[in-house]
């Protein structure tokens, strides 16, 4: 009789999701309290290989966590776009949408920390196969509760399956609204595949509120930031996942009106340094240079 061997362990995770874990923890491991967002738990999903992988071990085997450090000097911005998203979630859920999907979810920890919140959502958590085959192993070596509204939904955007349909196939109600949140991917996919991105999202149910980052262009930001700018910039081509697609605020907000939304609303990293860190005495704040954009749908056309 053949010995059946044991299943292969899942590939190690997309290296830019370990990267974000790194920094909203690197806020609450490295900052004193008032803290802007406290997510430690995604980093417990990031295990120590995935974490030498990303280059986020010292040599002493702990975690990189110089202040000085460009990644770690990211870490406000990790902060404040989790803390923003997640607020505009809590936001929408008073109103009656109680649906939230996550694109590119990677150590995302939302369904875990937020259960307040999440029990009374459906909540949609997409991203490619490997990395999110990879997140449910950690969840269950971890013993981490998977709650009852949580979907874990793997989308091989490479081969051009839709997002759209393949949540409406794990329970997303397409006649309802939903937040849909897309935080770090604009500048490393194609403006075509944003746009789409976009165009799905705009014809989902009327009240639909899509908020996503993007980056502008280095000359668009302030001098003194643009050498931190261009380390992160390599830092990411180094994992795989280069810097393509950047934006003016202007571009954005009419990429996203030519979609069809109609309600926009644009969220500058000044904003959201005045929104959470005016008064801080340690100097933390949201780097230059990401910004964010609210776009709803208000009426089907």
């Amino acid at each position: 009789m053949a010995v059946m061997s044991e299943p292969a362990a899942p590939a190690g995770p997309d290296l830019t999701a370990v990267g974000a874990a790194f920094g909203r923890a690197a806020h609450v491991l490295l900052d004193p309290a008032p803290h802007v967002f406290t997510d430690t738990l995604s980093l417990k999903l990031a295990d120590e290989p995935a974490l030498r992988a990303a280059n986020l071990l010292a040599p002493d085997g702990g975690l990189a966590l110089d202040p000085r450090e460009p990644r770690a000097q990211w870490r406000g911005t990790f902060a404040a776009r989790a803390r923003f998203v997640e607020e505009l979630v809590a936001e929408r859920l008073e109103l009656g949408v109680t649906q939230y999907v996550i694109l590119g979810a990677g150590l995302d920890t939302f369904a875990q920390r937020r259960p307040e919140l999440a029990s009374r959502l459906r909540v949609f958590e997409i991203d490619g196969p490997v990395t999110q085959a990879w997140k449910r192993e950690r969840l269950r070596a971890l013993a981490l509760a998977v709650p009852e509204g949580l979907r874990f939904v793997p989308v091989d955007f490479e081969s051009g399956d839709s997002w759209v349909r393949e949540i409406a196939r794990h329970g997303f109600d397409l006649t309802r609204p939903a937040v849909i949140a897309s935080t770090g991917v604009a500048q490393c996919i194609s403006r075509e595949a944003c746009a789409k991105t976009l165009r799905e999202a705009a014809e989902l149910a009327a009240g639909t509120t899509f908020v996503s980052t993007f980056m502008l262009p280095i000359e668009r930001i302030d001098p003194r930031e643009r050498e931190l700018r261009a380390l992160t910039e390599q830092r990411a081509a180094a994992r795989g996942f280069p810097w393509i697609s950047f934006y003016s605020a202007e571009e954005f907000v009419s990429l996203a009106r030519g979609a069809g939304f109609d309600d926009l609303r644009h969220v500058s990293s000044a904003e959201l340094n005045q929104r959470y860190f005016a008064g801080r005495s340690d100097g933390l704040r949201a780097a230059d240079g990401e910004h964010l954009i609210t776009a709803t749908r208000r009426e089907r056309r």
